[in-house]
């Protein structure tokens, strides 16, 4: 009877881990599936786009499509741009972001319940509702009227990477609401009894933070960064907004293939060809390459942020 209930054991156990494994590999199928079809076609000529026997495996293997796309849209330009925007974002959203999250864990303050509604508005507003502001504010930049009456008039800072640093140093820079929601959820979870020796040691609180709340959060300064970076990276709506004369990569997959028509027409190409959607394809490739060796170098220290964030469980 024993040896029954542990062979039904066994096979119960086994029939649950089958499912997973299916279920799992179903999902990756979904996810993977597009990615390895763009991957396929930018291989392939034109003459395998649009023979019907072809489906995969680029029955003629061509480099044509990454030239084109490299030659006629100043790809390295473009990412030269993105990544000095990206660094910078990621590094003062990090730091900024988990100086504020510290705050809102530790310290009970007036009107701290009021911040933290904001921060989390800051998440539920769309940001197109204060589209017009933003931009005006960064076309005719002013500090409380005080740049108007030293010289008389405003500055303008559209098409440099102040509008950025700015938004990023306020707390207010793409995402930034849920970057200082996973850091102030992190540092609750920090028991305060650490804090409390350092000060019994005559540790003051900026010598607390520095020495002993930065190095446990290596790992959660991580992950904030590794999504601040690869959300700047493809992000359309502040590059597109603040960036209009700076080429971005963003900026050239939001305008796909028309744009690169414009500055490489000799192409001899119009939309709606196979091969137009493959060079568009192949551009979102390129664009994707540098973040997946982001994740890959830095997926231990993401892996264990999101564990001890405690937002997911």
């Amino acid at each position: 009877m024993r040896t029954k209930y542990l062979n039904l054991h066994v096979v119960n156990g086994l029939f649950w881990s089958v499912i997973r494994y299916l279920l799992l590999i179903g999902l990756a199928f979904l996810i993977l599936y597009p990615l390895l079809v763009k991957l396929s076609n930018s291989f392939m000529s034109p003459q395998d786009l649009i023979d019907g026997t072809v489906r995969f495996i680029p029955r003629q293997f061509t480099w044509f499509n990454y030239q084109t796309v490299i030659e006629y849209t100043s790809f390295f330009k473009g990412l030269w741009n993105t990544f000095g925007i990206s660094l910078l974002s990621g590094v003062l959203q990090m730091l900024v972001c988990t100086m504020v999250g510290y705050g809102l864990a530790r310290f009970n303050f007036k009107g701290r319940g009021i911040v933290f509604a904001l921060v989390v508005l800051t998440i539920l507003i769309p940001p197109q509702t204060y589209m017009i502001s933003l931009y005006m504010k960064f076309s005719f930049f002013d500090i409380f009227g005080l740049l108007s009456s030293v010289t008389g008039g405003t500055v303008r800072l559209m098409d440099s990477v102040w509008p950025m640093a700015i938004l990023s140093i306020i707390g207010f820079g793409f995402k930034n609401g849920l970057y200082i929601l996973i850091m102030r959820q992190y540092f609750k979870n920090i028991p305060k009894e650490l804090e409390e020796a350092a000060y019994v040691d005559g540790s003051g609180l900026f010598r607390t933070y520095s020495m002993i709340i930065l190095p446990l959060s290596i790992s959660m300064m991580i992950t904030v960064f590794v999504f601040s970076f690869s959300w700047q990276w493809t992000d359309s709506y502040y590059s597109s907004m603040f960036f209009s004369q700076i080429k971005l990569l963003s900026n050239s997959l939001l305008v796909g293939f028309q744009g690169l028509m414009l500055d490489g027409a000799t192409i001899g190409l119009k939309p709606g060809q196979p091969l137009t959607s493959t060079l568009t394809n192949t551009m979102s490739l390129l664009i994707i390459i540098p973040l997946i060796i982001l994740y890959l170098f830095a997926q231990k220290y993401l892996v264990e942020g999101i564990e001890h964030s405690g937002i997911v469980g």
